[in-house]
């Protein structure tokens, strides 16, 4: 029978190996890197086809506004779109009575100081409105990984603290694990304020008022399950 390269270890310390399960944890604060805002541009009418043409110049008055911000806006796409006729309610032949148009546009935005005057402006747009800011990190943010690394070398002074407790010393790493790492849930939206502006009407770019827009910070978390075997302690 062939032996295995390694010897197996245990599930469970023994004397000659006890074992130390510990959890790391680590918390850091840092400022947002990029703020997320949401674009709606409505519009409504009689006739289907003055409402289409009417949605696709505000359409494009609010993507040329996000655009001449440059690399301030380092990403622009186009969500839904709709365009519903409304019934009549009363009556046996239903007719068209209206008809709703919409287009939803998401922008992220690096540069927080022309945060607030863009907002203000696109809000000042005819029938458009404005959500957001959502504060977020970037997805590859070294943040997140600065975190982690902290939250391991909890776990290893955390395991140091039993084994000098005991008189002894680690021995060897036996695994390194994310709590719940086999059925881990999808990450939910980012956290961060919220505002909401709806525009009735054109104004020139002068007219419309200037949003001091404090960024929110963010709350990085890390965790981290660490096991390590000891040196037999002589108790």
């Amino acid at each position: 029978m062939t032996q295995p390269p390694f010897p197996a270890h245990p599930p469970y310390g023994t004397p000659d190996a006890p074992r130390v399960a510990v959890r790391g944890e680590a918390l850091l604060e840092v400022d947002p890197e990029i703020a997320r805002i949401g674009v709606t541009v409505t519009a409504r009418g009689t006739d289907r086809r003055t409402t289409l043409d009417d949605l696709t110049r505000r359409n494009t008055a609010a993507l040329d506004l996000l655009r001449s911000y440059g690399d301030a806006v380092e990403n622009l796409r186009t969500g839904t779109f709709t365009l519903t006729p409304e019934l009549t309610r009363h009556g046996r032949a239903e007719r068209v009575r209206s008809h709703h148009g919409s287009v939803h546009i998401t922008a992220e935005l690096n540069d927080f100081t022309a945060l607030g005057e863009l907002a203000t402006r696109l809000a000042d747009l005819e029938l458009t409105r404005v959500d957001g800011p959502w504060w977020a990190l970037r997805p590859d943010s070294p943040v997140h990984a600065e975190a982690r690394r902290r939250a391991v070398q909890e776990a290893v002074t955390r395991a140091r603290a039993y084994a000098e407790a005991l008189g002894t010393l680690l021995d060897a790493l036996v695994e390194l694990a994310d709590p719940g790492a086999e059925d881990a849930a999808p990450y939910g939206p980012p956290p961060g304020a919220r505002m909401a502006f709806a525009g009735a009407r054109g104004a020139e770019p002068d007219d419309a008022p200037v949003l001091d827009l404090e960024p929110q910070r963010q709350t990085v978390t890390a965790q981290v399950n660490a096991r390590f075997t000891m040196r037999p302690p002589q108790l």
